[in-house]
């Protein structure tokens, strides 16, 4: 395993980062064993929101970290402010009530690198960059960033902070992976992904500001099984929003070619795929993935040996027709 450093974080955190929106409450026991193999497999990092399964899938990580006793070993990424039903809710308020319910649900005092879900562009950045240093200094937050926080409101945030003697924005979480997101998803999503975005991608290079990418795999689209012959009948298991989203001729391409570099390889779609994202320099990228089980994070994780050469992620990217 790969480990690297987080601004104002002490702890080790490892390249790849293991989601947790599968964890059941109904299955905790499966769950607490896919998390003990994965944190065999060398993976201390964990994704956690305090949206994912009304709260659950926190309790029942929350029962693994309490009954396995390694919290130390462990790096907690956390998000909070993510919308309801009803409204935005990017508040001081909601910040807090939905950070110390994380801290309840997971048996922690503390999490590691805290993301607000989402951002509010109705919402003043002051109160926000007040409340987050609030926690840090209280201890419940050791840094914290945006998830789908563009690059113009991550530098309004850290100009506020600069200006008040404040904590800033030390990471980001937005969407990043080989298959480009040719309209968002849903509403309020960033991306890191495509020519347009080279600029956002120079900025956090400039900033050494390290990107925690959600949908590395393009959810679904790149694991492997998927191909350009049976994407109409994997729609249903993609979703339409990521179909609509991912199902488009240059990412068909990209895939084509994924297939086809893997096998001469002789690794398997996603780990390619993982490669190329991992490899994307200058950037300094972290993998959210989702593994369902041992396996799958046993392959996962030797996407970190994989060599790609610039030819062959240019040639990956539709940036050259010759690898």
């Amino acid at each position: 395993m790969e480990f690297g450093q987080i601004a104002g974080i002490d702890k080790k955190v490892s390249r790849l980062v293991q989601g947790t929106i599968m964890l059941k409450k109904k299955n905790a026991e499966a769950g607490c064993e896919l998390l003990d193999a994965v944190f065999a497999a060398g993976i201390n990092a964990f994704d956690t929101a305090a949206l994912y399964g009304g709260g659950d899938c926190e309790r029942v990580f929350g029962q693994w970290l309490e009954s396995r006793g390694h919290r130390d070993q462990i790096f907690i990424i956390g998000k909070a402010a993510h919308y309801s039903e009803d409204r935005n809710r990017v508040t001081p308020f909601d910040i807090t009530a939905d950070l110390h319910d994380s801290l309840a649900r997971q048996h922690t005092d503390h999490i590691d690198l805290f993301f607000l879900h989402r951002d509010d562009l109705d919402v003043g950045v002051g109160p926000i960059v007040d409340v987050l240093n609030e926690h840090k200094d209280a201890g419940r937050i050791g840094a914290f960033g945006g998830s789908n926080w563009s690059v113009q409101r991550i530098q309004e945030a850290n100009e506020y902070a600069d200006k008040h003697g404040l904590a800033p924005f030390t990471a980001t979480s937005p969407h990043f992976s080989l298959a480009v997101q040719q309209e968002p998803p849903w509403p309020g999503c960033v991306s890191l992904t495509g020519d347009d975005r080279a600029a956002d991608r120079q900025w956090y290079t400039a900033n050494d500001m390290p990107v925690f990418a959600w949908a590395s795999l393009s959810t679904g689209f790149l694991t492997g099984r998927l191909t350009r012959q049976n994407a109409e009948d994997m729609r249903a298991e993609i979703g339409p929003d990521m179909a609509r989203s991912y199902y488009h001729e240059l990412n068909f391409e990209r895939l084509d070619r994924v297939h086809e570099l893997a096998q001469e390889k002789g690794v398997s779609v996603p780990q390619l795929a993982l490669a190329w994202v991992i490899q994307h320099s200058p950037l300094d990228v972290y993998p959210l993935v989702g593994n369902a089980n041992a396996g799958e994070c046993s392959a996962n994780v030797k996407a970190l040996s994989i060599e790609l050469s610039e030819a062959e992620r240019d040639w990956l990217n539709l940036d050259s027709d010759r690898r």
